[in-house]
């Protein structure tokens, strides 16, 4: 299998002990995102620029909380919401509140435009944008974009990598929907068929193995099998969580 430097996170991520490759991806991007937010990176102009206009969410706004470089967070914070202020107060500023629902009222018996509204739903638009984006899911999501591109070129090309793939533990449900959506837009013909056959294979096979993993974690409660060995089971409960939601949580490899 010859890595490229473009390869390598991909045939590196499907070399980790993992219920989901893709899912170590995010994890890794996501990462790599919080510590180059919270480097010197948050003093470059253009970075801030776009900082300023859409912050992030509230999951990476809590892990970049987490990080020791409070005052990197504050500083981003102080002018991402300086520009929101100034930006909500252009859009509030002709609200009349207290005529707000009789001017809506008359305005659509009358067939007229409502400012009133027009101004009421700029601001709405304007704060679901702002919590529907995200500098580091940005960055994130487009990069990993890349990656399934990655994938797909990987699997045409290498049949080293399909024997990977074939050893890994499948994916979380999520990232096995992406690998079938993408899927007939990157394969075609034999190449299709034999992907199908040995992508839900595999996947089919490891949940199952999961179901049985996370049932017996259940039955070691029971006194009954006291005794007995966990088997795989120890970690079931994250495991199971990753591969219905994605859901990452390190503490599975202690």
């Amino acid at each position: 299998m010859k890595e490229q430097i473009y390869t390598i996170p991909v045939i590196d991520a499907f070399k980790v002990d993992t219920e989901c490759p893709f899912c170590e991806l995010v994890h890794k991007l996501e990462n790599d995102a919080i510590e180059f937010m919270l480097g010197p990176s948050y003093m470059e102009d253009d970075i801030r620029m776009e900082t300023n206009k859409i912050g992030f969410c509230s999951e990476h706004y809590k892990e970049m909380y987490k990080r020791k470089n409070r005052l990197g967070l504050a500083l981003m914070l102080h002018t991402h919401l300086q520009k929101v202020n100034h930006d909500l107060s252009k859009m509030l500023a002709t609200l009349d509140y207290s005529s707000t629902q009789k001017q809506s009222l008359l305005s659509s018996f009358l067939g007229k435009a409502d400012k009133t509204a027009s101004h009421s739903n700029q601001a709405s638009a304007y704060i679901t944008h702002l919590h529907e984006n995200c500098y580091i899911c940005n960055k994130t999501s487009s990069t990993f974009d890349r990656y399934v591109d990655t994938f797909f070129y990987l699997w045409k090309k290498d049949k080293e990598f399909i024997q990977l793939v074939q050893n890994s533990k499948g994916f979380c449900l999520h990232h096995f929907g992406i690998l079938l959506y993408i899927a007939p837009q990157k394969l075609s013909g034999t190449t299709a068929e034999d992907f199908y056959q040995k992508i839900i294979s595999l996947q089919l096979t490891h949940l199952q193995r999961i179901e049985e993993d996370i049932e017996w974690f259940t039955r070691k409660f029971d006194y009954k099998f006291a005794d007995e060995s966990w088997k795989n089971a120890k970690d079931a409960v994250p495991r199971t969580m990753q591969k219905l939601s994605s859901l990452f949580i390190e503490e599975q490899r202690e």
